[in-house]
């Protein structure tokens, strides 16, 4: 994996934005479900992550039905999830209030996944990169989908030194599960 110059052990954040979701009348935003397509694509993260080695020692989640969804659907798909916390803070969060989640991180952990809300996420994954490889920052610049995975590396001895251009945006991908 390719590293930015710095102090400290090499960290990834693992953001995934929550998989497509329904609209159903009546429903509270907060409280929308998975849409079909949603259903199938979860899953597909969970294996994209694990098939990548990218699986976190933490996962922080969106309080919102959807992203709860998406997290259990993509942890399932491992043999052991690591432990989640549920933080209504990610709910419709921007930028400022992302980073503040992720900075009060222990510092043993070393691959962060944070699973929440575009366009707070897409905005995170842009501040964060001072670069990516190959055209993975034109790709989030354009769009970052439902279900979409970005893959940000930097070194540092603490969460709370991650800052904007401080990574290196390794990969981006956006799996997609199999209709039946």
């Amino acid at each position: 994996m390719i590293a930015r110059a710095g102090a400290g052990p090499l960290r990834r954040l693992v953001v995934l934005r929550h998989a497509k979701s329904a609209w159903p009348e009546g429903v509270r935003d907060h409280q929308r479900p998975l849409a079909p397509r949603g259903l199938r694509d979860a899953p597909a993260a969970g294996r994209a992550l694990a098939e990548a080695d990218c699986l976190p020692d933490l996962a922080l989640c969106s309080t919102a039905v959807r992203a709860r969804q998406t997290w259990d659907l993509a942890s399932a798909q491992w043999g052991t999830p690591p432990p989640v916390r549920h933080d209504a803070r990610l709910y419709g969060a921007e930028v400022p209030e992302l980073l503040e989640v992720v900075h009060e991180v222990a510092a043993e952990v070393e691959t962060l996944l944070l699973v929440g809300h575009n366009p707070g996420l897409e905005d995170l994954v842009l501040d964060l990169a001072g670069d990516g490889l190959d055209d993975s920052l034109d790709t989030v610049r354009v769009k970052f989908p439902t279900a979409a995975i970005a893959v940000l590396a930097w070194r540092g001895t603490a969460w709370e030194a991650l800052a904007p251009g401080t990574a290196l945006l390794t990969a981006v991908t956006v799996p997609r599960g199999k209709r039946k």
